[in-house]
């Protein structure tokens, strides 16, 4: 049986005194696949950055693995570490390699030798496919081999789960389909993953279980045949009618050209 690695309970964000999130409920287990879908401007990625503390909720839990994570005392960065995290636009470091990207996480926060930071590090980059681009800048790569760069160095530091906030988004279109295809094999290697994405077929085609959220709110949760089959609630069956004509119809514009 698997066990919860997540567990939030009545999460509340305001900002500018409007609430974002709003009594949030979600349980994320071991290996699971978590897509969140919804609106822009609805609070996906505010409950993202909040799941790591990277944004403090102003009141709810969050618990990883047991441990309420956001009570008062708590070493943040300490909890940071159980994270992965992969942003839409990389927030790679211009000024070093591919690898050095990968390797400074190990060497600054988890203090491994230069040796043994330099094998793990080629070792995840193999994991994406990178390996024959160690000596390689940011600026010399394109915009899907950032991101599988940004996956490497966010699988270097063994997380317990990564979160991925629209890591396709910033892409060309042809260039999603590489990202993708890392994402689908960490999920098929059991790897714990929370993603915010607009990317349906993913959605669909991997996701262990499917969150729209919309207002601040979950509104609709299931597997993916519940939720593009079977949605029970008409906001979610109107909102992934809509999303899945645009696809459909981006999808069409792009195979004319």
């Amino acid at each position: 049986m698997t066990k919860p690695i997540i567990e939030v309970k009545n999460l509340k964000k305001v900002y500018g005194g409007r609430e974002i999130l709003k009594s949030i409920a979600l349980t994320v287990n071991e290996g699971d696949t978590v897509v969140i879908i919804g609106p822009s401007g609805t609070g996906k990625s505010t409950f993202l950055r909040c799941l790591n503390l990277l944004t403090y909720p102003d009141s709810g839990e969050i618990w990883l693995d047991g441990k309420l994570i956001n009570a008062p005392g708590v070493n943040q960065d300490k909890v940071r570490q159980h994270y992965g995290m992969v942003f839409q636009d990389f927030l790679l470091f211009n000024h070093l390699t591919t690898l050095g990207n990968v390797m400074i996480g190990l060497t600054k926060v988890k203090g491994l030798d230069q040796k043994t930071a330099k094998e793990k590090a080629m070792k995840e980059l193999r994991h994406v496919g990178m390996q024959d681009h160690i000596d390689q800048y940011p600026g010399q790569l394109s915009g899907g081999q950032k991101q599988r760069v940004a996956i490497a160095r966010a699988l270097a530091m063994d997380p317990r789960v990564i979160l991925f906030d629209e890591p396709t988004s910033a892409l060309d279109p042809e260039l999603i389909g590489e990202v993708l295809g890392v994402m689908k094999k960490l999920a098929l290697e059991g790897m714990t993953m929370v993603c915010v994405t607009h990317e349906m077929g993913f959605a669909r085609e991997v996701a262990d279980r499917i969150v729209f959220m919309e207002g601040g709110v979950v509104v609709e949760e299931g597997d993916p045949n519940e939720m593009f089959y079977h949605p029970k609630v008409q906001r979610t069956k109107e909102f992934l009618w809509k999303i899945t004509e645009l696809y459909a119809s981006s999808e069409k514009n792009n195979s004319r050209e």
